[in-house]
């Protein structure tokens, strides 16, 4: 089985192409800067060179249009026909409280993605888009939206709702709801592959650390808890975010400083975080090394940035039962900054975690990096969102077929 992973933006396409035979990606690719004169296209071949070009797109049909000229482009291509092309799954963020696993994609899950819109407004209207553009090019192929917030729609009512009058939830859906739980249920499986553990018995936190950032508690499989909420900006810090902040300060800029709600926001989401604290870049390799420099407010911002973790970390792991069996780093931060996970886990000790500095040294692969000594282990795990995708893809094709 062949099958497309459609990650659509608003002005982006990330796609590849995975045979689930072996699980292998034929290649990968990104169309950037839709619908204005200076676009790219980019299209890697596995194991052969990559291409890049210059490319005026109009629009995400003619992007789609693009791409499946290229994976069956005589020269370059890796099908001999887009009519091996079995499925395509897109990413979709979020599917609010109706989703709770892949579906395949119809006019009612449509609606839903649709109306989800007003919840993710940066994202939901585009994966909509990439949709009904693979609808016309390819017609008969079905398609499957795999949502970040599925993977936490098993978090009891405990978990998933704040103290606020209940009516706020019941009238008007105000919730936790979670995200990038298409990685965390990657790493979390994949953690538990290389401890030789059952998914099915396997209690971990999953730290999901690029420039957005969120932590959550799994356990035996399901998501029980998790750092992020109604939106995307709560939790730990992040690149630009700033995470959990006191709703009283928050009410104060509006009341006291006649801040407006839109310039309270974009303070929030894109002043905020390391970039906001450190005065200096949103990027936590610029962060490293500023305070490896003497750079006072890009160390206070690394030290931030670990406490937010740190806490989130604890606080989590006693949703799991009264037991951890790893901690888990990925994503961008967590994958490639050994300092940042250095600093998140002093003061771990508490949960029985320690790591070791040799280990911790692994930058962008596998690697188990806690000490000999350590209760718990502590994984690097690479995510692989695309294919955690194309499994929840394939999946949901044979739901179709068995029912």
């Amino acid at each position: 089985m062949i099958v497309l992973v459609i990650n659509s933006g608003s002005s982006s396409i990330k796609f590849q192409v995975i045979r689930m035979d072996d699980r292998s990606r034929l290649c990968a690719g990104l169309l950037e800067r839709i619908g204005l004169e200076d676009g790219t296209f980019t299209f890697e071949p596995d194991g052969r060179e990559k291409l890049q070009s210059a490319a005026k797109i109009s629009d995400h049909s003619q992007g789609i249009g693009l791409i499946l000229q290229a994976i069956a482009d005589p020269q370059h291509g890796v099908l001999s026909s887009v009519r091996e092309i079995a499925a395509v799954g897109h990413r979709v963020v979020h599917g609010g409280e109706t989703i709770r696993r892949a579906e395949l994609v119809t006019p009612r899950v449509e609606a839903i993605i649709e109306e989800c819109g007003k919840l993710a407004p940066l994202h939901n209207p585009a994966n909509l888009t990439g949709i009904r553009a693979v609808r016309n090019l390819l017609p008969s192929v079905p398609q499957v939206g795999v949502f970040d917030t599925a993977f936490h729609a098993t978090m009891p009512e405990e978990s998933f709702l704040f103290a606020l009058p209940y009516g706020c939830y019941q009238e008007h859906g105000i919730r936790r709801f979670g995200f990038h739980g298409t990685s965390h249920r990657f790493v979390s499986r994949r953690a538990a592959e290389i401890l030789g553990r059952d998914t099915r018995d396997f209690a971990c936190v999953s730290c999901h650390m690029g420039n957005g950032v969120s932590i959550a508690a799994i356990r035996d499989g399901r998501s029980v808890d998790t750092s992020l909420g109604f939106g995307t900006m709560c939790g730990a810090p992040m690149g630009t975010r700033a995470g959990d902040v006191d709703p009283a300060a928050v009410l104060y800029m509006i009341d006291a400083l006649g801040m407006s709600s839109q310039e309270v926001r974009r303070l929030l989401y894109y002043e905020s975080g390391l970039k906001g604290v450190s005065g200096l870049s949103s990027d936590m390799r610029d962060i490293v090394a500023a305070a490896g420099s003497g750079n006072r407010r890009a160390a206070l911002a690394l030290q931030v940035f670990a406490h937010g973790c740190r806490r989130h970390i604890a606080s989590l792991a006693t949703s799991l039962g009264g037991r951890l069996d790893a901690l888990i780093f990925t994503a961008g931060i967590g994958e490639h900054s050994p300092e940042s996970r250095r600093l998140i886990c002093q003061g771990l000790e508490v949960l029985g975690i320690e790591i070791d500095d040799g280990r911790n040294a692994a930058i962008g692969v596998e690697a188990t990096i806690s000490s000999s000594s350590s209760r718990v282990p502590v994984l690097v795990v690479p995510t692989n969102e695309e294919l955690m995708i194309a499994i929840e893809t394939e999946e949901a094709i044979g739901r179709r077929g068995c029912g």
